[in-house]
């Protein structure tokens, strides 16, 4: 858990069910999961694919209905039985794998756009705020480009930063880093490191890469093949701010060790529960 003394951002998941098509195919995603997150925690979601890591990020950002169960944030009801889809919100921003940039705006624009069209801030003062953290996240000469004309990267930093703008509570992360090479990777995982450690937002991370996971996380939510629970909570403890010197420590391949058995009995589950589906 976050050393963090943030007091906003907590999390809770109680006995969270979601059956897709109900009067159809009906398929269950979920099945009674519970997970608590801490206000100012990094947690990781990690398990096989297909098993319902983003139905739960879909429950918390609003974009899903949920058919049994509960979700809070900081002790508020999101969504559960009387209101079985959360209202989306400025105080939950989603940056997902493939890059949502407007591609006809800068940099600047884009990332000024959401308290703009909220009437939080008028056009120029959203700029100046834009174009300071675009210059904490080490974007202060490109803010100025469109997104066609930066790397993947820096679309990718300007889009974290375009959700941090609003100053939210949570910020939930859908593999945005997945498409990515190991170099540009690695600069990414600095960034956002950067980022937590100046912020200190709740993270909720959807990732398939393990190391990504413990060397990011503070705890690692491991999750079963569908339908979806919580199989085991591997807790981080290594210590804040991390350099990549840690990937190359014990304690770091001991943890990476552990996630990587629970997660491979799960994708032996996976995969045999679909060659039973095509027999």
């Amino acid at each position: 858990m976050s050393d963090s003394v943030n007091s906003r951002g907590a999390i809770s998941i109680r006995n969270l069910t979601k059956i897709y098509d109900p009067d159809g195919v009906n398929v269950m995603a979920v099945d009674n999961c519970s997970l608590e997150i801490a206000a100012g925690e990094v947690c990781m979601i990690v398990g096989p694919s297909g098993c319902g890591k983003t139905t739960l990020l879909n429950g918390i950002a609003g974009f899903h209905s949920v058919t049994e169960g509960e979700i809070y944030l900081d002790d508020e009801l999101l969504c559960g039985p009387s209101k079985p889809k959360a209202e989306q919100g400025a105080d939950r921003m989603v940056v997902f794998q493939h890059g949502a940039l407007f591609p006809w705006k800068t940099l600047a624009e884009n990332v000024a756009y959401g308290p703009m069209v909220q009437g939080v801030l008028k056009k120029n003062e959203a700029l100046e705020k834009a174009g300071h953290m675009l210059a904490e996240a080490g974007l202060g000469d490109v803010g100025h480009k469109y997104p066609g004309e930066v790397s993947s990267g820096m679309a990718r930093r300007a889009e974290i930063v375009r959700a941090l703008i609003n100053d939210p509570k949570v910020l939930l992360l859908d593999e945005p880093y997945r498409a990515m090479d190991s170099l540009t990777k690695s600069i990414m995982h600095e960034a956002l490191l950067e980022v937590y450690d100046r912020t200190k937002v709740t993270i909720f991370f959807i990732t398939h890469d393990l190391e990504e996971a413990i060397f990011l996380g503070d705890r690692v939510a491991i999750m079963t093949t569908r339908p979806a629970t919580i199989k085991k909570i591997v807790d981080v403890k290594i210590p804040r701010p991390r350099s990549y010197e840690t990937l190359s420590s014990e304690e770091f391949r001991k943890l990476v060790d552990e996630t990587k058995e629970a997660v491979h009995e799960e994708a032996i589950k996976a995969f045999e529960a679909g060659e039973r589906e095509l027999a």
